[in-house]
Order: C-alpha cells, then structure tokens, then sequence
C-alpha cells in the first residue's frame, strides 16, 4: 500500500456516494478512491459499515483525510437538502454524485397502497433530484462542471410485476435522468448507470443466485466490479449525458416473468 501523508492535496475531486457503506455503493466508494478521488461516504442506518467503508477508501487511496461519512436520511427533504453543503464544508467543493442507496421492498399490483409509493418515490427519485439540483447550483458558484451518476435497473427494460413501487421509483428516476441532462446542460452531467443481477440477498440462495447470474446472453450478469467500472468510467467521460449504461450481460434482452429475488 502506498503511505499515507497528512491531508487530501486541494486539487483532489471530490465525490458523494449515497448508500455508500454497503453492497454497490461500497464497492463504487472504493473503486473511487484507489482512482484518486476523495469519497464522502453517504448512510442512513449503517453507520459502522460507513465507518468502514471510509477507513477502507483511505487505504485505497493511500491518503489520510480522503474519506468522510455523512448521514443523511433520503426521504426527508431537509436532511437530503443539508448533505451536499455538509460535504462541502469537509472538502472544500463537490465534484460529483453517484446517487447508489434505493429503498427496496416488496410489493405488487394487490398489496400496491400510496404509503409504499411515496417511501420508493422520496428514497429512489426525490432525493436523487435533489442532490443534482444542489449539485448544479454548487458547480454554477464555483463556475466548474460536475456529473451526477443514478443507479437504475435492468428491469425498467425488461418489466415483470414484482417489486411494483420499487419499479415505479426507478422508472421515475429513469425519466429525471433525462429531465436534468437538458436542464442542467452544460454545467452538469447526468448518466445512469443500469445494472443487472449483480449481489445476492437473503430471498436467494447461494446455488440459485449463481444459475440466475448464468441467465444472460453473455453467460454472466454484472458483478460489483462491473458496475464500479462502469460508474468511474461515466464520471470521467466529458461527452457522456442524458442516457444510461445497461451492465447486466444482456439480461435486459431476455424475458423474466418475476424478478430475479422471487424466481
């Protein structure tokens, strides 16, 4: 590992990761910082995973000071509107958002009430558009570009019924993406990022996530690293905006009934 020195240098960009001490959003945290970028690693509950997550990054990085947790809970409006400015006053300046954290629970088209909607919308969509819109006035005072990265789902282009709140809220983040590329144009980029199966869950087993993971064109959905790549890749790409980047081995192509955590 290189050694540590004091301080991130000034020059360093700087990146939020929302849900950032678990799963993806950790392993984009980390992919992001061996690549040279000061993380600030978002949470809600999982404070000691975050925590690690950091400490992780730091190594990474082979720099002290280059990773910092912040909370925040994404669907309250004023705790997703005091984040970016926190994030500043640790860092100086934001550079971009990768928008990883989603809420995801389970319901569909019978148990589908307004309650589970609004938790998906506000979580999945809401604080996703907020975090871009302080983003672009942050780049517009600093008269600098930025890039907001939203993780999406392979299965807004292959829909099956399962997960129906969940699916709307990405849908609807799916539309935002497009929304803000023209309306943050040319200050800010707006990419996302669509992965397929790529992490199991507690709904699967070992032996059935690794048969669904063989379900695709190319004999392999995403992994972790896939999708990181993917991410690090948009944040850095100039000509890159208002589209999305399906990483998923060609599930999308193929048809599925139910969702992947239900077959």
């Amino acid at each position: 590992m290189p050694s540590a020195v004091p301080s991130a240098p000034p020059a360093s960009r700087t990146v939020l990761v929302t849900g950032a001490g678990k799963r993806l959003g950790r392993e984009i945290a980390l992919t992001l910082a061996q690549a040279g970028w000061n993380v600030a690693v978002h949470h809600r509950l999982s404070i000691a995973e975050a925590q690690q997550t950091a400490a992780d990054c730091e190594t990474r990085s082979g720099r002290t000071g280059s990773a910092h947790t912040f909370f925040a809970d994404l669907g309250d409006e004023a705790s997703v509107r005091a984040l970016l400015p926190a994030v500043v006053a640790r860092f100086g300046q934001v550079d971009a958002v990768v928008n990883s954290a989603s809420t995801f629970e389970h319901d569909n088209a019978a148990s589908f009430g307004f309650a589970a909607l609004e938790q998906h919308l506000r979580a999945n969509a809401g604080a996703a558009v907020l975090l871009a819109q302080a983003l672009h006035a942050h780049a517009e005072a600093r008269g600098a570009e930025g890039v907001v990265v939203n993780l999406l789902d392979q299965k807004l282009w292959n829909m099956n019924p399962d997960f129906f709140s969940y699916t709307l809220s990405k849908a609807a983040l799916e539309a935002a993406n497009t929304m803000l590329a023209m309306a943050l144009a040319p200050r800010v980029r707006v990419v996302g990022v669509a992965p397929g199966l790529t992490l199991t869950s507690h709904l699967l087993s070992d032996q059935k996530f690794a048969e669904l993971h063989r379900q695709s064109p190319l004999g392999r959905s995403s992994t972790p690293e896939d999708v990181a790549a993917t991410v690090a890749f948009a944040l850095t790409n100039r000509s890159i905006t208002g589209t999305t980047l399906l990483v998923d081995g060609g599930q999308h192509l193929m048809r599925f009934e139910r969702d992947f955590s239900l077959m």
